[in-house]
């Protein structure tokens, strides 16, 4: 591996540990987090895929850790960007391309397994979407509760909660839910 493109490629990962994620930065959420802090919590999440589900962990904390890292080149698209998705996907393949390009025999397989996860073509991808999903709503919830301003963030629960289709994941997706609904309405009756 050529040390000096394997450099390049620390520099460009590091970028993600200083990256705010959009959304909540045009939520005007003060101190959003990270678009690697994200990536951290989805694979710590990996480690509770349950052994009967017939997954592969392994894979799931790959996923975890490469389906954002093209945002280090791109920055982090959201809808709200006024980029159609057909062009998000084709910079994110590009900028991917890039990347793997400095990881010599290693860039295939990454490649390999960024595509299959922004298909959605493997279980592992859907499991990767599903905590992607969930990150989401917990880190909205997360907000909410921090900053005193229950409901603020309900676009987050409304376009995630519904498109997950693990049942553990949709479980978790409820509880969150249950506990942020419990803390809205405490909130609301407490003014």
């Amino acid at each position: 591996m050529d040390i000096k493109k394997l450099q390049e490629f620390m520099e460009l990962v590091g970028r993600l540990k200083h990256m705010k994620r959009t959304g909540w930065v045009l939520m005007d959420v003060p101190d959003p987090e990270t678009i690697a802090g994200h990536m951290y919590r989805m694979a710590i999440l990996s480690f509770l895929v349950d052994s009967k589900e017939n997954l592969d962990k392994v894979k799931i904390m790959q996923m975890t850790l490469i389906h954002d890292l093209a945002e280090c080149i791109v920055g982090d698209i959201t809808p709200h960007c006024g980029i159609p998705p057909d062009e998000k996907h084709k910079r994110e393949d590009k900028a991917m391309e890039e990347i793997c390009k400095l990881l010599g025999d290693k860039g295939p397989m990454i490649l390999e397994m960024f595509r299959e996860y922004e298909k959605q073509e493997s279980p592992e991808a859907k499991y990767v979407k599903d905590l992607d999903r969930l990150d989401l709503i917990m880190q909205a919830y997360e907000y909410e509760k921090r900053d005193n301003v229950p409901g603020k963030l309900e676009e987050f629960f409304v376009e995630s909660t519904a498109k997950i289709g693990n049942p553990f994941i949709k479980e978790l997706a409820s509880e969150i839910t249950a506990t942020r609904q419990a803390l809205c309405c405490n909130s609301t009756s407490l003014k």
